[in-house]
């Protein structure tokens, strides 16, 4: 994986994968390729895309440009996430889950790729299924997608976070 820093918008891009397609055509081959790039702040901000072209250099230009534009937001907790969640795509599954202080970043491939981009310092991550670097890199973006805040979840339901969590020692960040 190679990874880039973006001095003035202060994002890392990182390359996941880059894949060569040959089209074979009655003049001979032609050769193009596609590039994974996971692109974050640091800070909670995300985005996954696929570029293609002809040229790396340029497969690579495109996804970059197209991550920052489709970027979600991901709360977290500390150096890690909310709490546990399951995120599916095609045949890959991925289970992310919260960890304590100091566990680490124990993921693999994408995965690991994309809690650096965001910024997560501890958590225990489990890839399911297919090891396609694009799968499981979509299906973890799934599973980040899906968390929501204490204090947004209370708010849907009508209630305070104490009243929805109970008598416990409660922080709304």
């Amino acid at each position: 994986m190679i990874e880039r820093k973006d001095k003035d918008n202060n994002f890392v891009d990182t390359v996941v994968s880059v894949n060569r397609v040959t089209k074979v055509t009655k003049g001979g081959k032609r050769f193009s390729f596609s590039a994974l790039v996971v692109t974050g702040n640091k800070d909670g901000q995300i985005g996954i895309a696929i570029g293609k072209s002809r040229e790396v250099s340029l497969a690579i230009a495109k996804a970059t440009s197209k991550a920052r534009k489709h970027m979600i937001t991901v709360p977290l907790r500390g150096t890690t996430i909310p709490y546990d969640v399951t995120g599916n795509h095609g045949a890959s599954r991925v289970m992310i889950r919260a960890a304590a202080k100091g566990t680490g970043v124990i993921a693999g491939g994408a995965v690991r790729a994309i809690m650096e981009a965001i910024g997560v310092k501890d958590i225990l991550a489990k890839s399911l299924g297919s090891a396609n670097r694009q799968n499981v890199a979509k299906a973890t973006l799934n599973a980040l997608a899906k968390l929501r805040l204490a204090s947004v979840l209370a708010n849907q339901r009508g209630t305070t976070v104490r009243e929805m969590i109970g008598s416990q020692n409660v922080s709304t960040k």
